[in-house]
């Protein structure tokens, strides 16, 4: 008797935990599978920024001049590699969570919803495939770091993929809130040129602030410029960039950036939690 006493509590803890990482791990398994069965979802992400740094970077070369915080021979492809980086991140992670209104009209949602999982087990399988499938090829691109003169260590390696993880998660959960109420794909590119774009524009990717005051504190108020500045340091781990005004420290990049990775999921977890009527259908 006491021996079962002892270890029914045990088995029930082990059948809840898996009750609720079965469930993350197929969602984001899918998410993989599918991604890999659409082929032209890479050429889309990878293929656009990769056109933008090499036109863009050639053809503002010469009128580019460094921020104080830069070496005096940075070049703008240099200064532009980051937020290439960073918007194949963003549009990585905000596409993957097209699916969620792909999977809303085929019924798939519908029947993932009324199954008896937690609504943070959909949540996190959602978003850590779409976790995955961005940092996979923003770590792509990186690779062509050295080109522009970024030199690369183990340690800066790692660090600089843990923090696109971090900064891949919190997008993949911003795509997730913009994707859920939605109906339509349509709909979900409109926002996505109203609203992401200019916020990955004001991020300090395209162009630092300057003198700007009312831009600048567009900048500084906008979470993903930390998300910019955070992988600036860490893609200079072994050449710190000076302190000078016009980029954060690490330390705050990273408290920003958890911060806002939090807060999409509570948020994401809210809404995926919400009855709807939409969703019943």
């Amino acid at each position: 008797m006491s021996s079962a006493t002892v270890t029914t509590p045990t088995v029930i803890g082990q059948l809840e935990r898996q009750a609720f990482w079965l469930p993350v791990w197929t969602l984001a398994l899918r998410e993989l599978v599918r991604f890999f069965r659409q082929r032209t979802r890479v050429v889309g992400a990878l293929g656009q920024p990769l056109l933008f740094w090499i036109l863009l970077g050639a053809g503002l070369r010469g009128s580019f001049a460094p921020p104080a915080w830069a070496s005096r021979d940075m070049s703008y492809q240099e200064y532009f590699f980051p937020g290439v980086a960073v918007m194949i991140l963003l549009f990585t992670s905000i596409f993957s969570t097209i699916s969620i209104i792909e999977d809303r009209r085929e019924g798939f949602l519908q029947a993932v919803l009324v199954a008896p999982i937690s609504r943070l087990s959909l949540v996190l399988g959602k978003l850590c495939g779409g976790t995955v499938l961005a940092v996979l090829q923003a770590a792509l691109f990186l690779v062509l770091g050295p080109l522009v003169g970024i030199e690369f260590t183990a340690g800066s390696v790692l660090a600089t993929l843990a923090f696109l993880t971090l900064l891949g998660f919190a997008l993949t959960g911003l795509g997730f809130l913009i994707a859920w109420p939605l109906d339509s794909t349509q709909g979900f590119h409109a926002i996505m040129s109203v609203f992401l774009m200019p916020m990955w524009l004001l991020s300090g990717s395209f162009f630092p602030a300057g003198g700007s005051v009312w831009l600048g504190w567009v900048i500084w108020l906008n979470p993903l410029t930390y998300g910019v500045a955070g992988l600036r340091r860490l893609l200079y781990w072994n050449q710190p960039l000076s302190d000078a005004a016009g980029l954060p420290p690490l330390g705050l990049c990273l408290v920003v950036t958890s911060l806002f990775a939090a807060a999409c999921l509570a948020s994401s977890v809210w809404v995926a939690s919400r009855r709807n009527l939409r969703d019943a259908r």
